[in-house]
């Protein structure tokens, strides 16, 4: 029996690019790059989340294709967690008015963030995100002062959008491995772990997996701006500070609709916080730091109809 599930995708171009569309989609179909057939198990594999990616939008890479030569993300060895060469050809696009040798001068600056407080890091970089970094420069003995935006929100087209699988870093001698990375403008700005079920027990400790790579990769996670967690059919997303409990689902794609019976959270999840506009309107909107004595708690608003039954 063939599987269908219901997306929702979005139909982009530079005149109107938010513009919606429903289709069904013959989910067998779309997986042939990652597996011959897609049938989701109550254990949902990698690369059938994968797919859901590649619908709406996203460049896809395997790191076994990116060893071998097939592909190039521009990352010149495994203890690098920014992909450069991905970010300047961004922010060339983006900042289009702005020398070429200023914006080299930015990628410098985001490579070199500090290797201090994770959290203190993750708030300094998140500034960066959203609000841009102020720049001085000069042309002809000219003093310049103007801003990099990081992320075009208003032109969706111009940003760089990747999912690498598996992501392997190497700090301090040690190899770790995580399932999915998702790069905007080669920046490292959400993680996808994912567990089978026969390997976990409870969300807790899927979390706490989790935790323990935050602990050990501590330079990826600097730019980090939402965890996915993901094993069976469940799936939360949540932030570096966030217990398990604190990790939200997703109960509908843009909460217009609800799910297809034969939709798992993890189909609902990804489509909905991936969504291109919705990911960069998240990112702005609903990330709060909260002083709690003299630390930050980084927070993840409910989204509206979408995180709340």
């Amino acid at each position: 029996m063939k599987t269908w599930h219901r997306l929702k995708i979005k139909s982009l171009s530079p005149n109107n690019p938010i513009k919606l569309r429903r289709t069904i989609v013959k989910a067998s179909s779309l997986a042939k790059k990652f597996r011959p057939d897609w049938n989701l198990t109550p254990s949902v594999a990698v690369d059938s989340l994968l797919t859901w990616f590649e619908v709406i939008g996203y460049t896809v890479e395997l790191e076994a294709d990116i060893a071998s030569g097939r592909h190039n993300t521009e990352r010149n060895n495994e203890t690098e967690v920014i992909l450069s060469d991905r970010l300047r050809h961004a922010l060339l696009r983006i900042n289009h008015t702005i020398s070429s040798q200023a914006l080299k001068e930015v990628v410098r600056q985001l490579t070199a963030i500090p290797h201090t407080n994770l959290i203190e890091n993750n708030l300094h970089f998140h500034k960066l995100l959203t609000q841009g970094i102020d720049i001085t420069y000069s042309i002809n003995n000219q003093k310049i002062i103007d801003k990099v935006r990081l992320i075009d929100s208003s032109n969706l087209l111009n940003n760089d959008w990747l999912v690498i699988h598996p992501f392997t870093i190497i700090v301090d001698n040690h190899t770790h491995q995580l399932d999915a990375v998702i790069f905007i403008n080669g920046l490292p700005l959400a993680v996808l772990w994912n567990l089978p079920r026969y390997e976990i027990v409870t969300f807790k400790q899927a979390q706490e997996c989790l935790q323990k790579s935050i602990q050990n990769i501590p330079t990826l996670f600097f730019y980090n701006t939402f965890l996915v967690i993901t094993y069976g059919n469940r799936a939360g997303i949540g932030t570096l500070t966030c217990n398990s409990k604190e990790f939200l689902p997703w109960y509908s794609i843009d909460g217009e609709d609800f799910p297809h019976p034969q939709e798992t959270e993890i189909d609902v999840l990804i489509q909905g916080i991936f969504d291109k506009r919705r990911f960069l309107e998240l990112i702005q909107h609903f990330i709060v730091f909260e002083q709690r004595g003299i630390s930050h708690y980084k927070k993840l608003l409910r989204y509206p109809f979408c995180t709340v039954h």
